[in-house]
């Protein structure tokens, strides 16, 4: 007969209580145990020392004779200093999953491509502000400029540089 040392739930619903007790593995949850050996109220605060109550010594005799806690009551235990429950690595734990890399991946693109263009607009504006100052120098030399010709008054031949005819 397989013994595990485990949870039973009480309590009404959304208010949990619940009983540390010695069942026989096939049992259900809530039915028939061998031994209550204390009480887990997970409503109290985690500093509050009513939170779990354990009976130590039938703990370590239970534990002695090869009865198997779940993973919530072994962490009650490893505080009581019943059981050593070791430590428990998982490095994949914090790792998104593939469609989040995959969001990210596409929201990293995406950023990238927007660094781009708006580096490419503040080049482009750089050059644009750089570029007329050489063309102010290198002005072209226009014939039709006042002081190129000091006969030229800039009206067309055959009418008077006075006011046009009416007729």
């Amino acid at each position: 007969m397989a013994i595990s040392i485990r949870l039973s739930r009480g309590g009404s619903k959304k208010r949990p209580y619940y009983r540390i007790v010695v069942a026989d593995a096939r049992s259900p949850r809530d039915g028939k145990f061998i031994e209550k050996i204390g009480t887990y109220n997970p409503l109290l605060a985690k500093d509050d020392e009513k939170r779990v109550i354990l009976d130590t010594e039938r703990a370590k005799h239970w534990v002695s004779v090869g009865a198997q806690p779940t993973d919530r009551v072994a962490r009650f235990l490893d505080v009581a200093g019943v059981k050593e429950r070791p430590a428990r690595n998982n490095p994949n734990k914090a790792k998104p999953g593939e469609k989040a890399t995959e969001r990210a991946e596409e929201r990293a693109t995406k950023l990238a491509e927007a660094e781009e263009a708006k580096t490419a607009a503040a080049a482009a504006a750089a050059e644009a502000a750089a570029a007329p100052a050489p063309a102010e120098e290198e002005a072209p030399v226009n014939e039709a400029t006042p002081d190129s010709d000091a006969g030229d008054t800039g009206a067309v031949e055959g009418e008077s540089a006075e006011a046009p005819a009416e007729g």
